[in-house]
């Protein structure tokens, strides 16, 4: 098993990589490095990975290039022929999207395009990529199910994520590609991005400087801590879609097809508000938060929540993690990465 990994200086995939290294896998890693958020933390993520792959003896190759350059990606695939590939390279952001639309056409787009090429080109067992729970957009259906239609995205963000399953599902359909399509719900945790909320609230509150509020704290999110995010995937990428016999019988909708793929949500079932997310916050780090409280963002929606029963189904595993836990686990890395 030789598994590819998109985006693997990121956030997830730092952490899907660290989990395929300390499982004996073969890993080539792609990233392009740019600098949405801080270099320096991509870097000691890879430098942490390189340390890890000497440890266990792992075979661990990284490229630096953007996915937009199909002659080097062909390059990458046509010297390790991966069998398996996990496509986590994305320009990430609701709000960015917004500001900045064209990076998510080349980077979600014509980068994903060019992966999923080389994906029929190379035969690959099982294609496995982030989606996002962004595609669900003006549903108002909570939890959110992968049955409920999602054709109405309030972001390019979420519209680049939609486009992608629509165009796995067109791959697996003409060319038999076994594809699955994860749509993940606020994903927390050490290493992760600085420009998540997470992130943001702990730099300020333990600076003394106030954090944004949005929606005015009306929110809740399906907040899904890494270590279940990684383990559903990795359990996902063991285990591809298969074509369906009886396709006549089908109900279909965005989850399902008579092709080899699937959509599922990873989140916890469970949802939290965002003031009680901050209130876990302030209890572990031993400091009350400055509060400026702001109107709903565009792109934004004030509610998720995770209908994680097919995933259950499918792999026996939900995200179970609680936000004391997780929360706790972020602000101790936290505390150690940046010697606070």
């Amino acid at each position: 098993m030789v598994v590819l990994v998109t985006g693997n200086a990121g956030f997830i995939g730092f952490h899907l990589v660290s989990r395929l290294l300390k499982e004996g896998k073969t890993v080539i890693g792609i990233d392009n490095i740019n600098d949405y958020y801080d270099i320096s933390l991509k870097e000691a993520r890879l430098k942490n990975l390189e340390l890890l792959a000497k440890q266990k003896s792992s075979n661990y190759f990284f490229y630096k290039v953007d996915l937009e350059n199909n002659l080097e990606i062909y390059n990458i695939f046509f010297k390790h022929k991966p069998t398996h590939v996990v496509n986590l390279a994305a320009q990430a952001g609701v709000r960015y999207s917004i500001e900045n639309p064209m990076a998510y056409i080349q980077s979600n787009l014509v980068g994903f395009s060019n992966i999923i090429e080389m994906c029929r080109n190379f035969s690959i067992k099982h294609l496995v990529y982030a989606s996002s729970s962004s595609v669900y957009g003006g549903n108002t259906i909570i939890p959110f199910s992968e049955k409920q239609g999602v054709d109405h995205p309030i972001s390019l963000y979420a519209a680049t994520k939609r486009a992608n399953e629509l165009i796995a599902h067109t791959y697996s359909h003409l060319y038999s590609l076994p594809s699955t399509g994860l749509r993940f719900f606020t994903v927390y945790g050490p290493w992760g991005r600085p420009d998540m909320a997470l992130f943001l609230f702990t730099k300020n509150i333990i600076k003394g400087e106030a954090i944004k509020v949005f929606n005015k704290g009306n929110m809740a999110r399906a907040f899904t801590y890494i270590d279940d995010i990684i383990e559903s995937l990795y359990r996902i990428l063991l285990k591809p879609p298969k074509k369906e016999i009886n396709n006549d019988d089908i109900n279909l909708n965005p989850s399902n097809s008579w092709a080899p793929f699937k959509v599922f949500n990873i989140g916890s079932s469970e949802s939290n508000s965002l003031m009680e997310y901050i209130s876990v916050l302030e209890k572990f780090l031993g400091k009350k938060a400055k509060k400026t409280f702001l109107e709903l963002q565009p792109g934004d929606v004030p509610e998720t929540s995770a209908d994680v029963s097919s995933l259950e189904d499918y792999v026996s595993y939900k995200p179970m993690t609680d936000i004391e836990e997780g929360i706790s686990k972020f602000v101790n890395w936290y505390k150690i990465y940046y010697e606070v």
